[in-house]
């Protein structure tokens, strides 16, 4: 649960001190363990380095001015974050940027080591250690259950507090429904029911002004006022982007979990789809500004987000489908060819002449289930699928 929250200047001073300190402790941290060699001695763990810690809080008085609780509590997510990495479920912790890694996070029990109060209709406030009571707009009830929070400031200088609260999951209808979700870069994701779903970027006006940002941006100095003036500009508009992006995610996945039953989406590994094209100085890419700009699309669509946000909202009603050939066999007779699709939007099938957008048709597909076997042949769950009949190769 994020609320914006409204700190006074003096106020913000201090959280910049607890976003530094649990930014320093994490990257020592870091280098403690990028250290590490075979045949060294192991690096330190949570404990050695809790100990770390307090020498150096009574050694430098900088230090020790700050919240021992934002700096443990940094130590601890650290733990947790090489626990991940050692259990192959994350990636290696990397090191955390000033300007881009602003945050830090409260644990404890409420009501000692932090609280939430309700001040008006519109207003809260939470206490951080240090800092006091801190001010945010209140749009929802706060559970007692909430155990922690964490407090961020995103590039383009606002403040939040997360409260780390599981939110029950979305019933479904009960009626059995399947909906196939295909995902693309023109149409971000097309339904098997024919509707086609967009996420809603900027408007012309701030496309042709963040374009004009960027390049003041490319002409100013760095280090200057000048660049830090623009730099937080073009931040303000690409934080309206993800916001945008953000809430239709949130509402489109609410309305798929309560909508259906079962929900359907395509296997894509999109780490992979995103990789530069750069290559090496040996093996140098080709077509890399075309890649790069595919790759903004892609994260663009939030692909990622969207199924993340379907299988925390219906967990156990979403299924992932093998996605070879969805976009090439037709969902009425199951005639399976490339020429299938004649464009980006237009499917128009071979066999047996049948239409449709195809990002719905693939939708179609994915609805059905339809799934690639061990000998190539695509098979459905309710029939089989005609594939194109394949050249013989003969030597000689």
């Amino acid at each position: 649960m994020r609320f914006r929250i409204a700190p006074t200047p003096a106020q913000e001073l201090v959280l910049l001190e607890h976003c530094s300190h649990a930014r320093f402790v994490w990257n020592l941290a870091v280098e403690q363990h990028r250290h590490w060699r075979p045949g060294r001695k192991s690096a330190p763990g949570y404990g050695e380095q809790s100990r770390q810690l307090t020498e150096a809080r009574k050694e430098f008085a900088w230090l020790a001015a700050g919240s021992q609780t934002v700096q443990q509590q940094a130590l601890r997510d650290f733990a947790q974050a090489m626990a991940g990495f050692f259990a192959g479920t994350h990636r290696r912790p990397t090191w955390r940027k000033a300007g881009v890694h602003e945050g830090f996070r409260i644990v404890g029990q409420r009501g000692r080591h932090w609280d939430v109060r309700r001040l008006s209709r519109k207003w809260g406030e939470v206490w951080v250690p240090k800092v006091g009571w801190v001010r945010f707009r209140w749009s929802r009830q706060i559970p007692e259950e909430a155990k922690s929070f964490r407090v961020r400031r995103d590039r383009a200088g606002r403040w939040h507090v997360c409260f780390a609260v599981i939110p029950p999951p979305v019933d479904g209808p009960g009626t059995g429904q399947v909906v196939g979700v295909d995902r693309g870069v023109a149409v971000s994701a097309a339904l098997s029911t024919g509707e086609k779903l967009s996420v809603p970027g900027l408007r012309e006006t701030e496309a042709q002004r963040l374009v004009r940002l960027q390049r003041s941006l490319a002409r100013a100095k760095r280090g200057s006022k000048r660049r830090a003036r623009v730099k937080a500009a073009i931040a303000r508009i690409k934080a309206r982007q993800v916001d945008r992006r953000k809430d239709w995610v949130e509402k489109t996945s609410t309305r798929l979990a309560a909508g259906y039953d079962v929900i359907r989406v395509e296997d894509l590994k999109i780490r992979n789809m995103v990789r530069s094209a750069r290559g090496t100085l040996t093996a140098p890419g080709r077509n890399v500004r075309a890649k790069a700009g595919l790759n903004r699309s892609i994260h663009t669509a939030g692909w990622g987000r969207l199924v993340t946000r379907l299988e925390d909202k219906a967990p156990g009603r979403v299924e992932k489908i093998d996605p070879a050939y969805t976009s090439q066999v037709c969902h009425a007779c199951g005639h399976c060819a490339a020429e299938n699709r004649e464009s980006q939007a237009v499917f128009h099938c071979r066999a047996c002449g049948h239409t449709d957008h195809a990002d719905v048709n693939a939708a179609k597909n994915i609805a059905a289930g339809r799934a690639v076997t061990a000998r190539g042949a695509l098979q459905p769950l309710g029939g089989a699928v005609n594939r194109e009949p394949q050249p013989v190769l003969t030597s000689g």
